[in-house]
């Protein structure tokens, strides 16, 4: 156990302060391989995560870097940074701590190398590049402990799969490290633990006292919801009477684009010119900067955010969170909810506002799920071969190496620890000579072997290349936006390329919470004014919409079996009421399809409650179906709970198209040659180095210039390597991201045969804000030609001809 010495001990008592029981584990732990602390939020964890590493470097006898901290975000190493800089002072600790993240200067990150300071506080891409150099042996040589912040948000992405592959070169630069990983919010601690662990070693679980329950319930409002859409604009005069009765509110909202409508009404509506702010990812830096020390300084009544604040920036001010629309995810709302009264044993307060109908029935559920502290999450399969694919090229821009010790290694990584070899040795073929199809090419011959063995770059100059590329968030590409005055305008944030090439000269829209007008485009940058008078005609991002967990909609289903209701709104508990008398209520081991004719046109409703993604995939698959059959579907709308398709045909037997055998088949022929697989082929290739994203230089290739250069190249290997490894790596992705095609397995599994098919004379209560969605597919099929030869029937009877002609 790591004692702690007199300077940190008197800084404790001098503040009344006395060490809480799961930071005296922490220093009981600190000679461990593996701690994961699992702690409220506002109970210390941080500090319970340094206090190991203030003890050991208080004599001042460490030389060089002992403690890596890693964070998810930027702004939390840097208000880490901020946070512990303080203390160290005060205790008068002789210890360096510095950040370095994307925003650090280039000439400060080279001297890191050379003379790190005692903690650095990083980020997993920085942590890569800094992996990559040829003098880490010795940068990290002396390393003692890393501390990963917020490990759950780290561990359902590939940035968790990449840190954990650079701790694994890290745990062989530096034996004997030692890894320590804070949360507040995880619902499977033994898996946590199995990632964070170098594998086979064993990981300790401290759990800390979780303190008392959050007090959450659903916001009053004195207008019902609407039946569909996702702003929650109806309670507006709601929030702002919260907003006037607390010190600080937090507004999160689920995307980039609600957050930007609903703060532009929001100020419309505030009337006493409350200090309200907004913040998400899109948002220049400096703008971002400037809005998170207004609320260090409790400048702010509000804030308008998404989740770029969802985790541990400690603002002890915020003393009410109200999420706007459902929460899709019980651990996210727990997370979120988390940021009010930032205190140990002090309960957070939150509010939650359904965006439309049927979200309150989402939010009671979320509702009942947190107080039954039931948190979500979706089992991680394999680590990703695209992310390792890039491992091994930043372990080859370090210096040579051996393919038996980097396997080896690779290996001691949780989610890498079932790697064959010989799919590792595919990996390392691929990177080496990109594969079959493309090793006549030289600009995919980038390892060689030497005679001893070991494995090196072919060229040393592509060492900038590939530290220029290094990560795995691959988002739609931005454009930047800035005011037109000068050529060097103030930025306002950024917008996605594909939205940016549908502006025409006059269009507005919103950003950072102002009007814009679009003047033009100049050297990929979009060139905006200010209009405050005028009405936004689009609204500003395509925006990340979450699916809702598989765990929350089984409580949904689970409560359609109750007799009533008491605990849903009057307006909502009728609602379902009414579906019950018309048809009948979604149930968890069944598959509600209703059928019905409307408005000159067959509809058919499904409702698999397997989340958007794969409502979406259920759709496209169901009408290709139904375009064999000949039942002529014209188009398809998707939510997390339901797919309605419309056509000319009713559908009088559903079970054949539910049938798995004959929906594989269908997905497999529809992904051969589809836009979601050309997406997905841009995205794995950009994080394998296959494409380079950033060049020499400063350049950047414009999102046009990767999708048709990735586009080439998955024709390419379909037409003449349709085993490649890309190939494989594209299916698994798209399999389980934007197809989500496990989630409709996962429901066909649920209901087996059981389908219940009611056909009816009308639209249907639950069917009904269906047809309000937004996001309408068309299904380009036959239908269109038959009801082409019927218009020109119809022509030709109207002027009094015979369509038979004679």
């Amino acid at each position: 156990m790591t004692a702690l010495p007199p300077a940190i001990t008197g800084w404790f008592d001098a503040r009344g302060w006395s060490i809480h029981p799961h930071q005296q584990a922490m220093l009981a732990a600190a000679d461990q391989p593996c701690t994961l602390l699992i702690a409220p939020t506002g109970g210390g964890k941080t500090m319970a995560g340094f206090l190991p590493t203030l003890a050991e470097l208080a004599d001042g006898d460490h030389h060089g870097l002992h403690t890596l901290y890693i964070s998810p975000l930027k702004a939390l190493a840097a208000d880490i940074r901020r946070n512990l800089t303080g203390p160290i002072t005060e205790m008068g600790l002789p210890i360096r701590v510095e950040d370095r993240t994307g925003d650090t200067p280039s000439s400060r990150k080279k001297r890191q190398r050379a003379d790190p300071p005692h903690i650095l506080l990083t980020t997993p891409e920085s942590l890569a590049l800094m992996t990559s150099y040829e003098d880490a042996h010795r940068t990290f040589a002396g390393l003692k402990r890393v501390i990963v912040d917020e490990i759950h948000a780290l561990a359902e992405s590939k940035r968790g799969d990449q840190l954990m592959l650079a701790l694994s070169r890290l745990s062989t630069l530096a034996p004997g490290l030692r890894r320590i990983g804070l949360s507040a919010t995880v619902e499977d601690p033994k898996a946590i633990a199995r990632l964070l662990a170098r594998h086979p070693d064993p990981c300790e679980i401290l759990m800390a006292d979780p303190g008392p329950d959050p007090d959450i319930s659903m916001l009053q409002t004195t207008e019902p919801p609407p039946w569909s859409g996702g702003g929650g604009r109806y309670a507006i005069p709601a929030v702002l009477e919260e907003v006037r009765k607390h010190r600080t509110t937090l507004i999160f909202h689920n995307t980039r684009a609600q957050a930007e409508i609903f703060f532009h009404h929001l100020w419309l509506a505030n009337e006493e010119q409350l200090p309200i702010g907004i913040h998400h990812g899109a948002l220049a830096r400096e703008q971002r900067e400037r809005v998170e020390q207004a609320m260090t300084d409790g400048q702010l009544k509000a804030i308008v955010c998404t989740g770029t604040l969802d985790l541990g920036i400690d603002w002890g001010d915020v003393d009410l969170v109200i999420q706007v629309g459902a929460p899709k995810n019980v651990k996210r709302l727990v997370q979120r909810i988390g940021r009010a009264n930032h205190r140990y044993n002090a309960p957070s307060k939150a509010l939650i506002v359904p965006a439309n109908r049927f979200e309150v029935i989402e939010c009671v559920a979320a509702l009942d799920a947190v107080r039954d502290h039931d948190l979500d999450g979706e089992a991680r399969g394999p680590g990703p071969l695209d992310v390792l694919c890039q491992h091994i090229l930043i372990r080859a821009a370090a210096g040579p190496f051996h393919a038996d010790d980097l396997y080896a290694e690779v290996i001691t990584t949780g989610a890498y620890a079932d790697l064959s070899r010989d799919l590792f040795d595919r990996c390392l073929d691929f990177v080496a000579t990109g594969g079959y199809a493309l090793r006549a090419y030289d600009q995919w011959q980038r390892l060689m072997q030497r005679p001893d063995g070991q494995w090196q770059l072919r060229d040393p100059r592509a060492t900038q290349r590939i530290r220029m590329n290094i990560g795995t968030i691959v988002d739609a590409d931005k454009m930047q936006v800035r005011l037109h005055k000068t050529r060097g305008g103030k930025p306002l944030g950024e917008v996605e390329e594909y939205f940016a090439s549908l502006l025409r000269k006059g269009d507005t829209f919103l950003i950072g919470g102002e009007i814009v007008r679009y003047e033009g485009m100049r050297e990929m940058v979009v060139e905006v004014t200010r209009t405050p008078t005028q009405k936004p005609k689009i609204a500003t991002f395509m925006g990340t919409k979450f699916a809702t967990s598989t765990q929350l909609s089984d409580r949904i289903l689970t409560m359609f079996r109750q007799e009533d209701w008491p605990d849903l709104p009057p307006h909502t508990r009728d609602w379902l009421h009414l579906q019950r008398q018309v048809s009948r209520l979604p149930e968890r081991d069944r598959l509600l399809v209703e059928s019905f004719p409307h408005d000159g046109r067959e509809h058919l409703v499904a409702y698999g409650f397997a989340g958007r993604n794969a409502q979406q995939t259920l759709g496209l698959l169901l009408t290709q179906r139904m375009e064999a059959q000949g039942l002529n579907p014209m188009g398809f709308v998707a939510t997390d709970y339901a797919t309605l398709i419309w056509g000319l045909d009713a559908v009088t037997e559903a079970a054949p198209l539910f049938s798995r055998d004959n929906l594989v088949e269908t997905m497999e022929t529809w992904l051969a040659d589809n836009a979601v697989m050309k997406r997905t082929f841009k995205g794995s290739a950009i994080i394998t180095g296959l494409i380079d994203r950033n060049m020499p230089g400063g350049k950047r290739k414009s999102g046009r210039q990767a999708t048709f250069s990735t586009d080439i190249l998955y024709d390419t290997l379909r037409k003449y390597d349709p085993d490649h490894l890309m190939l494989r790596i594209t299916r698994d992705e798209a399999m389980r991201g934007l197809v989500d095609f496990g989630r409709i397995e996962e429901m066909l599994a649920r209901i087996g045969d059981r389908i219940d098919h009611q056909r009816l004379t009308r639209v249907t209560p639950l069917a009904a804000p269906l047809f309000l969605e937004p996001g309408r597919v068309p299904v380009e099929g036959l239908a269109n030609q038959r009801l082409l030869e019927e218009e020109a029937t119809r022509l030709m009877q109207t002027a009094g001809l015979e369509t038979t002609g004679t």
